[in-house]
């Protein structure tokens, strides 16, 4: 079951220190784009992830999680959400502590997986906007 609740969100977004934005776009009106900023400004270490880009805001991007040499604290998804189940099994294997699907992203199969492998699951949320709310 995904995580709802305010005092889990709030802890999971005051432990986590690193995040893996998968979809993060160089281009400034995609919503990727202004989080993964959002996310800096909160003194978070981000990790652009798209095979795509070689940079994005200045920041080395990287084509998958395992390219990612240190630990991911959340994976913060922008793709759609028949694309979830590699990038949820790639979040498990490269051991994840959180997966958080943005608005409009939900895929029940690969929040369960996750889930199983004992990653909390936070789906159809935007960590902004909790964090925003959460913390101001």
């Amino acid at each position: 079951m995904p995580i709802h609740d305010d005092l889990t969100i709030r802890r999971i977004l005051k432990e986590a220190r690193t995040i893996a934005v998968v979809g993060a776009s160089v281009k400034p009106w995609r919503d990727s784009n202004s989080i993964l900023a959002y996310l800096l400004e909160q003194q978070y270490k981000v990790f652009p992830v798209n095979p795509k880009y070689t940079e994005v805001l200045g920041i080395p991007c990287v084509p998958n999680l395992s390219s990612i040499l240190e630990k991911i604290d959340i994976v913060d998804i922008f793709r759609r959400p028949d694309a979830l189940e590699p990038i949820v099994q790639e979040a498990i294997f490269v051991r994840a502590k959180t997966i958080w699907m943005q608005v409009g992203v939900i895929n029940e199969a690969a929040a369960e997986q996750a889930e199983r492998a004992g990653l909390n699951v936070i789906m159809d949320r935007c960590i902004r906007v909790d964090h925003q709310r959460l913390f101001r």
